[in-house]
């Protein structure tokens, strides 16, 4: 909000940014108050400028390709004519959905975040062809797109998104100068992150490498100041730190297992096989052991991962449990050859400095 702030000052109040933001979903209003249970769907704030080049820049094909990449909805744009101050406009007012033949259906959360992204990439496009309607916009800001999305998702948005931003940075003006649009993206979402730091510092043949600054908002224990720094590192994935701490709590001698950490290491499976495209944690049964103990490992991880094993009540695990689970963490680890970072206690920390 400081950033669209200070640009509004420096532009005599008009509005300098792209944004794609909770603010930019708030644009799109449900309107399911149904007459003849018949016009469900999104009500558009047209006079928002974030819809100036709907009518002339014809963008219902390039949002359906997109949305074709995530989702299996269709879409349908109404318009109407709008005016503002002496000027008159033709936006969209509304949006209906339909699905294998089913008009009018309403969609899920997950998926009009999907569809509304989808809309923001293809005026994206239009910013960077440097269209008349969008010849305002001077930077784009990106903040958290995938809030709402499961991982394979969150992947594709990175990719694409990815792929948008390599062709700002090697834009250039009529004359054929270099003229990059600098682009903010922000998110607290580590798969997303990591993607887009490979995807973007990824050397493309014939293409000029694209230059990309990377921070982390950082909080020292010790107050309640946050400082934006700068690393050059592609940051380890949650679920991988997260599988460090299991293999610390699972050592015989210095750890300590309780009931709830089988919760954590079937989400990290779950993450993991959802990574490599399938739905559910039997493809890394299947990879860490052949033999009989698969079944075994599957009933285990579906009974000692629920119940009574809230983190907030925490029980030590049996011997037996203990057991079990180093094992299937070991095969895990070792199948799927993670390298983990090694996890210090603060006293060691100390000892080593």
């Amino acid at each position: 909000m400081d950033f669209k702030d200070q640009g509004k000052r420096k532009n005599s109040g008009k509005p300098d940014t792209l944004y794609f933001n909770a603010f930019t979903e708030d644009l799109f209003t449900w309107d399911n108050d149904l007459e003849n249970d018949a016009a469900r769907g999104l009500k558009v704030n047209q006079f928002s400028k974030f819809f100036d080049g709907f009518t002339n820049l014809g963008l219902e094909p390039t949002i359906d390709d997109y949305l074709s990449r995530y989702a299996d909805f269709g879409f349908d744009f109404e318009y109407k004519e709008i005016r503002q101050g002496s000027e008159s406009f033709t936006k969209p007012y509304f949006v209906r959905f339909s699905k294998e033949g089913q008009e009018n259906i309403k969609i899920s959360r997950g998926e009009e975040s999907i569809f509304i992204w989808c809309i923001f990439m293809a005026i994206c496009e239009r910013v960077l062809d440097g269209q008349e309607s969008y010849q305002w916009v001077k930077y784009i800001y990106i903040d958290d797109p995938v809030s709402s999305l499961d991982d394979n998702n969150a992947i594709s948005v990175a990719c694409d998104l990815a792929k948008l931003l390599r062709r700002a940075a090697n834009r250039k003006n009529d004359g054929g100068a270099s003229n990059p649009m600098k682009i903010v993206v922000s998110s607290h979402h580590s798969l997303f992150f990591n993607v887009m730091c490979n995807e973007i510092g990824r050397t493309k043949e014939n293409e000029p490498k694209v230059r990309h600054k990377r921070y982390f908002l950082h909080r020292a224990k010790s107050d309640n100041l946050y400082t934006l720094r700068a690393t050059e590192d592609t940051p380890y994935f949650h679920h991988v730190a997260t599988l460090s701490e299991l293999q610390k709590a699972a050592e015989p001698d210095s750890g300590m297992l309780y009931t709830f950490h089988f919760n954590a290491l079937r989400s990290i499976m779950e993450k993991t096989a959802a990574f490599f495209g399938h739905s559910d944690i039997n493809f890394c049964l299947k990879a860490i052991d052949g033999d009989e103990n698969s079944a075994l490992f599957n009933r285990a991880l579906n009974l000692l991962s629920h119940g009574k094993y809230a983190i907030h009540e925490p029980t030590p695990m049996g011997e037996d449990n203990q057991d079990l689970f180093r094992k299937i963490l070991e095969k895990f680890i070792n199948s799927f050859q993670f390298e983990l970072p090694e996890i210090f206690s603060e006293s060691t920390k100390r000892a080593k400095s």
